[in-house]
């Protein structure tokens, strides 16, 4: 695949949670599911597999990274990614580490997204203040940048020890792994992501993808200036996404999954959260980012989100809330045999 060929993908988060009718799942199987679906992913075709990082009960994914080892092995040409790297909290030695073995693993399959998490348990458990979120962050991130360029590294920082010529391996078999910034919807993120030369994974859960379109330009714009290259500055979008044959089919299977992963996070911060099935139709027009809907619709609507922001890849999280891996394989079908190449058709025909 050439390297401005429009990207697709899927991720999960791991959760561990019941599912809409009370059923449960063990860890186990709950693995067992995330692995089985990357490799129908690989078996049709789709460009990239993630995970998330998650320390909780509810969630399978804290060790991330073995499972995607797990994945390398089980797969023969799907790029392999963290979505994402909570580096705030955790040695970017170790995260390099990790990730430089994964793409020996892989055969050079291996790429990072780096960010802050939407969870803060990580925080208390692995000893960081969360007094100084954003100092954690810039501080590991300028680390972890350092270590992906060089394979000895001096660094003296605020949060871990100083590294003096400090030998830095295994080293991957790519010259570096791909990193990203995950970008939530604050206009520092982006523009830091920009200064660096980073490229920037929007997360967008909800709402209308102009009211993001700043952080975009924000994000090229603090690029630009910083001397960057604006070819190499990509954007990905990920969120929450369902596919099934018609519209009606994909929301009906959609709806109670989406309550039931809203309404069980929310809870826990003392919030209701409940979207009727009529509510649910406005919310997968092509001008809101929900991308779940037939196959034609999901065109529709990440083309419409190309004029917006010019990205070259999707990632579409499938499984949330207790989906059936049975349905999950029929919209990974559908996400690499009808939605990629009709993209990749229109995006070519518009010279793009």
């Amino acid at each position: 695949m050439s390297q401005t060929e429009f990207e697709f993908g899927i991720y999960s988060l791991g959760e561990l949670i019941p599912g809409p009718a009370g059923q449960t799942q063990n860890a186990k199987s709950r693995v067992d599911d995330i692995i089985a679906a990357a490799k129908l992913a690989d078996e049709a075709g789709l460009d990239l597999f993630g995970i998330g990082e998650h320390h909780r009960l509810d969630f399978v994914t804290s060790s991330y990274a073995m499972i995607l080892s797990a994945i390398a092995q089980a797969t023969k040409q799907i790029r392999l990614t963290s979505t994402l790297s909570v580096i705030s909290t955790a040695d970017p030695v170790r995260v390099y580490e990790d990730f430089a073995t994964l793409d020996l693993i892989s055969g050079g399959r291996a790429e990072l997204i780096a960010g802050r998490g939407a969870f803060l348990e990580s925080f208390e458990l692995f000893g960081a203040d969360l007094r100084k979120y954003d100092e954690l962050f810039e501080n590991k991130l300028d680390l972890l940048l350092k270590l992906n360029k060089q394979e000895r590294v001096t660094w003296n920082g605020q949060f871990r020890t100083a590294l003096h010529d400090a030998a830095i391996a295994p080293r991957p078999i790519q010259s570096s792994i791909p990193l990203w910034i995950g970008v939530g919807g604050t206009p520092e993120s982006a523009a830091r992501a920009g200064r660096l030369g980073i490229n920037m994974a929007l997360g967008i859960l909800g709402g209308d993808p102009r009211r993001v379109k700043p952080l975009v330009d924000i994000y090229r714009a603090a690029g630009k200036a910083a001397g960057h290259d604006p070819s190499r500055l990509r954007v990905s979008v990920t969120g929450h996404s369902y596919i099934a044959e018609t519209s009606k089919q994909a929301l009906d299977e959609f709806h109670p999954h989406y309550n039931n992963y809203f309404g069980y996070f929310l809870k826990e911060r003392g919030q209701r959260f409940w979207v009727s099935r009529s509510e649910l139709d406005p919310m997968t027009a092509p001008d809101n980012v929900l991308a779940v809907g037939s196959p034609q619709q999901l065109v529709e609507k990440i083309l419409f989100q190309h004029e917006l922001f010019g990205h070259s890849r999707f990632m579409g999280q499938f499984d949330m809330g207790g989906q059936s891996l049975s349905k999950v394989a029929k919209a990974i079908e559908l996400l690499a045999t009808e939605v990629a190449p009709a993209v990749r058709k229109a995006l070519k025909q518009s010279g793009v």
